[in-house]
């Protein structure tokens, strides 16, 4: 409807000039007010990415590999270029520890390596991954043998979310960062440890993925408030 409004103004200031119509119908088109983060949170719930999860625990080379670039995404929240550009030397398996560079904050960060992530990546490095002289740990299953681009990871989590038919407005990588955010307010961390987690440098970043709790409402308002009376 703003969108609408905005055009009808221009059309008409423009019909004024041309003396079209009589001045001052453009002054009269009134747009709704619009606030910022108005919307609900987007991605799936977090039932469809535990489902998602487990749906890529097949023997076919894609599945091992997705199974692995699916969890980093679901499980640290990080962005497809950041899972894109992970390296083999970003994987402490010795200290157990995943190295993450996180370009927008033009810093590094270090999580604890989870192990169920950790025994996905084993096990893609061992099965499906090309022996060749390429550091970066996510590569292409065909030749030529190239490592993945962070385009290349949207249409591994799009077609997988669509395979389980979970219809969302966007339904790439990111969706999965939202879907961690929100799952990370409804286990109880305040938004500063969302944050951190996320890599953010400022608080109101965050409140874009985490700015409503849905199942916290909707127990709020399955309260029986018939004894207050």
């Amino acid at each position: 409807m703003a969108a609408l409004a905005s055009d009808l103004r221009s059309f008409f200031r423009y019909a004024e000039t041309q003396d079209w119509c009589p001045a001052g119908i453009a002054a009269a088109i009134d747009s709704p007010t619009l606030y910022t983060r108005e919307g609900l949170p987007q991605g799936p719930t977090w039932e469809q990415v535990k489902q998602l999860i487990k749906n890529t625990a097949g023997d076919r080379p894609a599945d091992i590999r997705d199974r692995a670039i699916v969890m980093l995404l679901a499980l640290y929240g990080l962005r497809r270029g950041e899972v894109a550009r992970l390296r083999l030397d970003d994987i402490d398996w010795t200290g157990e520890t995943l190295r993450v560079v996180r370009p927008k904050q033009r810093r590094i960060q270090h999580y604890p390596l989870i192990r169920p992530v950790g025994d996905a990546i084993v096990r893609y490095l061992r099965e499906v991954r090309p022996t060749c002289a390429c550091r970066e740990l996510f590569l292409a299953l065909h030749a030529p043998v190239r490592p993945l681009s962070a385009t290349s990871v949207t249409p591994i989590v799009r077609s997988r979310l669509a395979a389980l038919g979970v219809h969302l407005a966007r339904r790439g990588p990111h969706s999965l960062r939202h879907a961690y955010a929100r799952h990370l307010l409804v286990r109880g961390f305040s938004l500063k440890q969302i944050g951190d987690q996320l890599g953010h440098r400022c608080a109101s970043t965050t409140l874009y993925y985490a700015k409503i709790d849905l199942d916290g409402l909707r127990q709020v308002a399955e309260l029986d408030l018939g004894r207050l009376r």
